[in-house]
């Protein structure tokens, strides 16, 4: 797997961590890495990854086109699911504007090809179980989930143009009317 990160000019007296975001480690405890978000303008992280089939596929096989690049926290759970088939009822509308759709989750290729089979997905579904990619994009780390602050995937969204610059960077979206929302704010 390839992961390269974004740079970002970053204030006087500020620190980048490294390229996955910054490290701590509590006293006797696990270490916890704090991902750095990205916005517009950055450049996009590039990456390959197995899609379902254990294909690699990489961000900069769609340089020259626009790509969403959206983080999901695990395959045929509801919310996951409710966004997947949101994507997957949009797609002719976002490809018709010259946008293709990738999704990304920790779940092995396996379990992405029982998904994609299941919800007739027609978009690539890509594995990141080490969670670099995620971590690289600013999509795993600290959230709250019912309430309490855990660990995990940070449902996120990215619009990523054609000279590989992130156009909108949205995280922490709610999985139901997400796609719906994207199509008003991109127009399409």
């Amino acid at each position: 797997m390839v992961v390269r990160a974004a740079s970002r000019p970053q204030p006087a007296g500020t620190s980048t961590g490294t390229a996955l975001g910054s490290a701590a480690r509590p006293a006797g405890g696990t270490l916890i890495v704090m991902s750095t978000r990205l916005q517009a303008g950055d450049t996009a992280p590039d990456f390959t990854l197995a899609d379902a089939d254990g294909t690699a596929v990489s961000l900069a096989d769609y340089r020259g086109r626009k790509v969403v690049v959206y983080f999901y926290p695990a395959a045929s759970t509801p919310g996951c699911t409710k966004e997947a088939c949101d994507f997957r009822d949009n797609l002719a509308e976002l490809n018709g504007a010259g946008i293709d759709v990738l999704g990304i989750s920790p779940d092995k290729p396996a379990k992405l090809a029982t998904f994609r089979d299941n919800e007739e997905l027609t978009f690539p579904l890509l594995s990141d179980p080490d969670r670099e990619v995620l971590t690289a994009w600013g999509a795993f780390g600290e959230k709250k989930l019912y309430g309490k602050t855990v660990t995990g995937v940070i449902r996120s969204t990215f619009l990523v143009g054609e000279d590989g610059t992130i156009v909108d960077a949205q995280y922490n979206v709610k999985a139901t009317g997400h796609v719906a929302k994207l199509r008003r704010d991109w127009k399409v």
